[in-house]
């Protein structure tokens, strides 16, 4: 196992010098100046171009590329010219509530989506399969930031059960200490019983438009994943043998049709990722995903790199986790690692 790990890890050193010149070329070919939006409508072309120099824009590519590298290999991401404030430090203050919500939104979506493709495929052409897939017909069809709107519209807006889409936090209460920069464990720890619930109740229509998103997908895969497992010789074996219903079901059917389910999650939390960058616009959310995108808007190059490369280590650390269990769930990928 430790072998296979390390050689995921080698493995992707590639991926991430990629990313690296990838991310690198693509804000230098996006539209806008960042010299002359700073600089102002008004200022004059000796400004604009006074301001470019001061921020090495006027620089061949291929130096600004080695500058840019060379702070990457001393840990700095540089310095956002909106804020003013490093990099790094941006994104390590916003990246928990970006995880808090990614990470709540995938367990929502994992406790509704897994017993129902398990229901759909133990019951096919039952109320319960035409549910499921009607509401994988649904998730898949409708985009996150539209069944975001949706929600607040009629949670907020109309029936008034779900606090204003304005951050992590209701206005009246404090950020707790930071402790693991989760707020629903930081208020837990600092015994702020009244934070914990306004925080809840803050991450309670985002969480779920991001479920609705992910669902779909884990719900087809685990319904498809267990009919094929169903059909398979040793369940067959194991229910001619005696053994009661849900012994088969959860024993032998349900471990042997995971591989194929948790495949399909990590795919689903890289979408996440992603979707993340319209669901924290649509409610206010501090994470990383609104400050790369307000980066983006003001042609900032440093944080949406930071963004893009912070994306790409948590992808790669995340199809580390996926290898790690399937030698958990599968002892025959440690035999092959």
């Amino acid at each position: 196992m430790l072998t296979m790990i390390g050689k995921r890890l080698l493995f992707a050193i590639p991926s991430l010098i990629g990313v690296v010149i990838v991310t690198f070329l693509l804000t230098r070919a996006l539209p806008g100046d960042p010299a002359a939006y700073f600089a102002g409508p008004a200022a004059t072309k000796e400004a604009v171009d006074q301001i470019r120099k001061k921020l090495g824009f006027d620089k061949p590519l291929i130096e600004q590329f080695v500058r840019y590298t060379n702070d990457l290999a001393h840990g700095d991401l540089g310095t956002s010219l909106t804020t003013g404030q490093p990099v790094a430090a941006e994104l390590r203050n916003r990246l928990p509530a970006s995880a808090e919500l990614t990470l709540l939104g995938l367990v929502v979506s994992i406790v509704i989506a897994i017993p129902l493709g398990v229901l759909a495929a133990t019951r096919p052409g039952s109320w319960i399969d035409h549910l499921c897939r009607v509401t994988t017909t649904a998730g898949v069809s409708l985009p996150v930031f539209f069944t975001g709107l949706v929600l607040v519209y009629l949670f907020y807006f109309r029936l008034g059960w779900s606090p204003a889409p304005l951050g992590r936090l209701d206005v009246f209460y404090s950020a707790p200490p930071t402790v693991t920069g989760f707020y629903l464990i930081d208020t837990l720890i600092a015994r702020d019983f009244e934070a914990f619930r306004s925080a809840l109740s803050q991450l309670i229509l985002p969480a779920v438009t991001l479920a609705i998103f992910s669902l779909a997908p884990i719900a087809r895969m685990t319904r498809a994943s267990m009919l094929a497992v169903l059909a398979s010789d040793f369940v067959r074996t194991a229910r001619a043998s005696g053994l009661s219903p849900g012994k088969v079901i959860v024993t032998y059917a349900f471990r042997n049709a995971m591989l194929p389910v948790i495949t399909t999650l990590s795919m689903v939390f890289s979408f996440l990722l992603g979707a993340n960058v319209l669901v924290e616009k649509v409610f206010a959310w501090p994470g990383i995903g609104s400050y790369a995108v307000e980066a983006l808007i003001a042609s900032d190059f440093a944080p949406v790199q930071g963004f893009v490369l912070t994306m790409a280590v948590m992808y790669v650390l995340l199809n580390l986790l996926i290898d790690i269990l399937y030698g958990v769930i599968d002892p025959r990928v440690r035999l092959e690692g």
